[in-house]
């Protein structure tokens, strides 16, 4: 990275601070950037992150987990987690999520998340939800995995948190290439079902329209 393009990723990152910044000059001490990944999957947990960093942190290239590459995610997964105050994971697996539904399976794990910190924050960025039932105040930011670099550090720990889960997986299951499509609907992924059925990881809530009733039983 030459020295205008350097100045350039400064200054992005800096704005990534906005929210943080906003709260530390309220009073805030630890404030913790909360996502999610894994609402979307047929198959698979839905993985919350929840972090708190140092004030007016500057990592670079840091973003929306889903912007960048997997190579990028893990190098900078790496950096955050060794520059971080603290961080946390929390899961709902696909049995909490075929029973409480997908909103609110999504929504414990993001509490699981917070409530597994060691530090308690004084304040919560959630990217685009409110975490029910905590008693910690919290601001929801709509596509805040881009617009604050909390967020977007727990949405790159969650991704690749779940992504090895997925890729561990498909160890046991390789016919639906879960290595590869980390339990989206692929294409692959849809005709693997129709073929071998379904296995203990799958959503039966997301499958009623690929496959019939007896198959989901």
């Amino acid at each position: 990275m030459n020295d205008e393009k350097y100045q350039k990723e400064i200054l992005r990152v800096a704005k990534l601070n906005h929210y943080e910044n906003q709260f530390y000059s309220q009073g805030a001490k630890f404030i913790a950037g909360v996502d999610e990944v894994g609402r979307g999957p047929l198959a698979g947990p839905v993985y919350a992150c929840a972090v708190i960093l140092p004030k007016d942190l500057f990592i670079a290239r840091i973003n929306d987990s889903k912007k960048l590459s997997a190579k990028t995610r893990e190098l900078l997964d790496t950096q955050i987690k060794n520059t971080a105050i603290d961080f946390a994971i929390g899961i709902a697996d696909e049995k909490v999520i075929d029973e409480i539904n997908i909103y609110n399976a999504t929504c414990l794990a993001m509490k699981k998340a917070v409530e597994n910190l060691r530090v308690k924050p004084d304040y919560i960025l959630a990217d685009a939800m409110k975490i029910p039932n905590i008693n910690i105040p919290q601001l929801s930011i709509i596509k805040g995995d881009t617009l604050s670099i909390s967020i977007a550090a727990a949405s790159i720990i969650a991704k690749v948190a779940r992504d090895k889960f997925m890729i561990d997986l498909n160890k046991k299951y390789p016919v639906y290439n879960f290595d590869k499509n980390k339990g989206y609907g692929t294409k692959y992924h849809i005709q693997a079902i129709k073929n071998y059925g379904i296995c203990d990881l799958h959503r039966k809530s997301f499958l009623k329209n690929i496959l019939s009733k007896e198959c989901l039983n």
